[in-house]
């Protein structure tokens, strides 16, 4: 890192440009080096890795407030907003120092991560080659307490920027909602093993067509106490390190023993 510049940090979300998260954390990372915002014009919640390949993406520029080197509002979703900053804002060749993604409104701790826009962008970073942490809060309201948030992110910005992150690695972190006096501490876990119950709930239009709204209930069977879901409950934080490799390496064996029709 240049002594004569001072980190770039990307700060992105997928709640909103607008939403309460974003302001407080984009505000807090101003303390260690010049921020540029991107991210989209509208709620992207649960957008995943999606990105956008049927219609047009703009960038347009939004007035974010002191401190921020310049911000755009996107029209697509998090990755893309991602995807827009690294070539259109950086360059391929000129990278940020860090990316940082959230505040969520809300939780992203175990299974809940694989839909969450928040984490996808930050593994988009890391697919590039950027440092990237997602950082969530267990308070979906939009006027949230993001005090310990932000006490948790500034301690984990620090580390990142000091230590680096190993290759193909993002962080997911998770906040409980307490004061940032009650908070006791950060932990780092693996992944819970939950997942959502879903159901339906049917509706008609007063034409009498069927329609469908989401519900659910996440269930948690996984009792370890090194769990992000048990930090979680007990007043910490839970710092998850995440990959992309996708691969159950443990698997391979299992698979290369079926008889897959290969000669010799």
């Amino acid at each position: 890192m240049s002594e004569t510049r001072r980190p770039r940090i990307l700060v992105t979300n997928d709640d909103g440009i607008t939403a309460r998260g974003i302001q407080s954390l984009a505000e807090a990372m101003t303390a260690f080096g010049d921020v540029y915002v991107v991210a989209p014009d509208s709620p992207q919640s649960g957008m995943s890795h999606a990105v956008t390949f049927s219609r047009i993406l703009r960038l347009t520029p939004f007035e974010f407030g002191r401190g921020i080197k310049k911000a755009y509002a996107c029209s697509g979703t998090p990755v893309d907003c991602v995807k827009l900053a690294v070539s259109e804002v950086f360059g391929h060749d000129n990278l940020p120092e860090l990316l940082v993604s959230g505040i969520n409104h809300g939780s992203n701790a175990s299974i809940n991560l694989i839909y969450s826009g928040t984490m996808a962008a930050a593994a988009d970073g890391a697919i590039s080659g950027i440092p990237s942490i997602g950082f969530s809060l267990l308070d979906e309201h939009a006027d949230a307490d993001f005090t310990a948030s932000v006490r948790v992110a500034c301690t984990l910005t620090r580390q990142v920027l000091d230590q680096g992150l190993p290759d193909g690695t993002c962080l997911n972190v998770n906040i409980p909602k307490v004061s940032s006096e009650d908070l006791k501490g950060i932990k780092v876990c693996r992944q819970a093993m939950g997942h959502w119950k879903d159901s339906f709930e049917r509706r008609e239009t007063p034409g009498g067509s069927p329609y469908y709204w989401m519900r659910g209930k996440f269930q948690n069977p996984d009792n370890g106490e090194d769990t992000d879901i048990h930090a979680l409950e007990s007043g910490h934080a839970s710092v998850v390190p995440v990959q992309f490799d996708l691969t159950n390496h443990r698997a391979i064996d299992t698979l290369n023993g079926w008889n897959l029709g290969n000669e010799g």
